[in-house]
């Protein structure tokens, strides 16, 4: 990335090195975490789009359940993209459709017992793989540092442009 970074600053005279520098090396960890994380996905039997939805009705607490246009709401896709989706989920045996006589134009969703094991063995290999990655090559100490200068750059940028967009891939 290095020779990368200096042909680029050769062609953006005035540029500051440093602040180039960082965003392009944070470019690239984003990029290699999402391959990463993909990669995960799929040694796990999902595509990454299914298991971002795992992990949102994951999150939802007790019973785990979720109307349709809730999830998608919460991963900032079409409903269209979201019926896909939950179309795959559903024929994997890892969510199931659950009665609800309150809303008839859409049947929540929930996790079953299978799609539970595959949410957790897929977040745990994730874990363990950032830890190996990230925290064992920095060390606790220089890992709370470098979270709270990203908290800051991250605070920074939001204030000044908004909330980030998801992925432009939904995974799907």
């Amino acid at each position: 990335m290095d020779v990368e970074l200096d042909a680029w600053l050769a062609e953006l005279p005035g540029v500051d090195p440093q602040t180039e520098a960082a965003r392009m090396r944070l470019l690239r960890l984003g990029r290699q975490l999402e391959r990463a994380l993909a990669r995960t996905a799929v040694k796990h039997g999902m595509t990454l789009g299914d298991w971002e939805a795992l992990s949102v009705l994951r999150r939802s607490a007790t019973p785990y359940q979720l109307p349709p246009t809730v999830l998608a709401q919460a991963l900032a896709i079409t409903t269209g993209t979201m019926s896909v989706r939950l179309d795959r989920l559903l024929k994997a045996g890892l969510i199931e459709q659950v009665d609800d006589e309150s809303d008839g134009r859409s049947r929540p969703v929930r996790l079953t017992p299978l799609g539970h094991r595959r949410w957790q063995e897929a977040t745990l290999a994730r874990t363990e793989l950032e830890w190996r990655l990230i925290g064992e090559t920095l060390g606790s100490r220089r890992l709370e540092q470098l979270n709270r200068l990203l908290r800051r750059v991250m605070l920074e940028l939001e204030r000044g442009l908004g909330p980030p967009p998801r992925r432009p891939d939904s995974g799907d």
